[in-house]
């Protein structure tokens, strides 16, 4: 009888329970319901908004309008390259068309970003460019976000998206930087056509690898990497962010990548391959080419040591100098500190009293952290005692870059999974031998063999780049030669001209579009 009574108590409690959710679920749905119209109805009236913006826009223009998201365009890298080559493109054939560059960059005037252009990629635009000045490029920055700093920069470049898209709406948006979370703003509340040109996926099977193995890279610091549960959590926040990165990238109508290497990880991620399409960077070749290619002479063709190298004494500026030329701006994944480490290698196992070694890094620096950089690598070589056979030159001309590779020996590339290279293919067209990481573009696309001969040479850590130094300087000057003959002939695929084609073809049907 009392089993019989608890049996029935526990019913009455469980059917009161069952009552208590309903009633609370019913609410909750309800409003769930109206909080999801109210939501769409703003972003309906949001979009309207933004169209009825752009309306008035071509009503006063008289035509339509392609914007450029580059929040750095003044800065000196590939990627501003890539800007200004496709500006440059789409200006020539598509003349109703008026443009515009949304940029963070503060304290210059429009007049100063186009002459950086010019000075430093000897382009030339063929009519004027709009700007649009972000005030909040600080909202990309990684030094904004210690932790999370891929989920950090993405939000903050949704943020910044907005910003631009309320300063100008555009009827055709590019991501020309990798900022793929401006995607669906841009389409889906701007109501805007969008194609993307995707450098580097910001996230990518190869940095799942890296923290799945527990290696630590840049972006993989020794205390996640010796910690298996932090190791873990990290695995999966880039697991969940991999997922996102994929659904905002498959927003856009047109997806080129620079590389096969890039090809292969947005393929997998936004798993769009009928509107994805390889258009190599372009790089000025022919600007290169015209530096003599000559064979060397082993008694006095080489440069003497010019008053540059502070330090040296007199009687070495007799010696021989062979320059070992670095192109690149002045980021971690450039990984500069594996350069200075492999070089002092070199002067450390190679003795040669006619000769005198110095390396020359060239380079962008785009903001404080790029300089606080360049001065911890400034100490690095003071602290092995290089510090006067390593030179920094930086923001340097189009100008005074062409001499310093005119006067290199070797071109040297050091990041790991570079998406491209512009840097080495124009070591390659200017005559250096160029000694490239073993991943990424290089080892996929430019140092490759070419007719089947060898073009380059590929290396992957210290000891390997510091082992491919000597190789290079023991090899006679009609093997180099022959070397930098076949690098020359290999780059023409990788000229101003080609892309430019490659590009155009890209866009064409959206730009049809546009223009009816």
């Amino acid at each position: 009888m009392a089993e019989h009574e608890h049996i029935q108590h526990l019913s009455l409690c469980l059917c009161d329970l069952i009552r208590l959710l309903w009633a609370l679920i019913v609410p909750c749905l309800f409003l769930s319901l109206v909080l999801s119209l109210l939501l769409l109805l703003l972003l309906l009236g949001v979009r309207s908004w933004l169209q009825s913006m752009r309306s008035a826009r071509r009503s006063q223009d008289k035509g339509p309008a392609v914007a450029f998201f580059h929040p750095y365009c003044n800065a000196g890298g590939g990627g501003e390259r890539v800007l200004w080559c496709a500006l440059r493109a789409l200006m020539n054939k598509y003349r109703e068309v008026s443009f515009v560059v949304y940029t963070g960059d503060q304290g210059v005037t429009s007049e100063q970003i186009i002459e950086g252009a010019r000075s430093r990629f000897n382009i030339v635009l063929p009519r004027a460019v709009s700007f649009v000045f972000l005030r909040h490029r600080v909202l990309v920055e990684a030094t904004s976000y210690p932790h999370f700093t891929l989920l950090g920069q993405s939000l903050g470049s949704m943020f910044l998206g907005w910003e631009a898209l309320t300063s100008f709406v555009p009827d055709l948006y590019i991501d020309s930087m990798g900022y793929a979370f401006t995607l669906p703003i841009f389409r889906y509340l701007g109501g805007c056509k969008v194609a993307s040109y995707v450098h580097y996926p910001t996230v990518s099977t190869d940095m799942l690898s890296v923290v799945r193995q527990r290696n630590p890279r840049f972006n993989n610091s020794d205390t996640i990497s010796r910690n298996p549960v932090l190791s873990l959590l990290k695995l999966l926040y880039y697991g969940c962010f991999a997922l996102l990165y994929g659904l905002v990238g498959s927003c856009s109508d047109v997806i080129m990548v620079n590389s096969t290497w890039t090809l292969g990880h947005i393929l997998s991620l936004w798993r769009s391959p009928a509107r994805t399409t390889v258009v190599y960077p372009p790089c000025d070749v022919r600007a290169f080419l015209d530096i003599p290619l000559e064979a060397e002479d082993e008694d006095d063709g080489w440069e003497e040591v010019g008053q540059e190298l502070q330090g040296f004494q007199s009687k070495e500026t007799e010696k021989k100098c062979v320059s070992i030329v670095s192109i690149g701006q002045f980021r971690p994944e450039k990984d500069h500190k594996l350069q200075i480490q492999a070089f002092k290698e070199v002067l450390q196992t190679r003795v040669d009293p006619n000769e005198a070694l110095k390396l020359v890094l060239v380079g962008g620096c785009r903001n404080q952290e790029d300089e606080e950089r360049v001065r911890s690598l400034r100490g690095l070589c003071e602290e092995l005692e290089i510090g006067d056979k390593v030179l920094f030159k930086l923001n340097v001309s189009f100008e005074e870059l062409k001499r310093e590779l005119g006067h290199a020996t070797i071109g040297l590339h050091t990041m790991w999974n570079e998406h491209f290279g512009i840097g080495v293919v124009e070591c390659m067209a200017a005559g250096t031998i160029v000694l490239a990481h073993k991943s990424g573009g290089p080892k996929l696309d430019i140092v490759v063999p070419f007719e089947g001969a060898q073009t380059g040479f590929l290396a992957d850590s210290v000891g390997s780049y510091a082992s491919c130094i000597q190789t290079i300087l023991s090899l006679s000057p009609e093997e180099r030669l022959q070397i930098r003959l076949n690098a020359r002939r290999s780059v023409e695929r990788f000229s101003d001209q080609e892309f430019d084609q490659s590009f155009l073809g890209a866009m064409e049907t959206l730009m049809r579009r546009l223009e009816r």
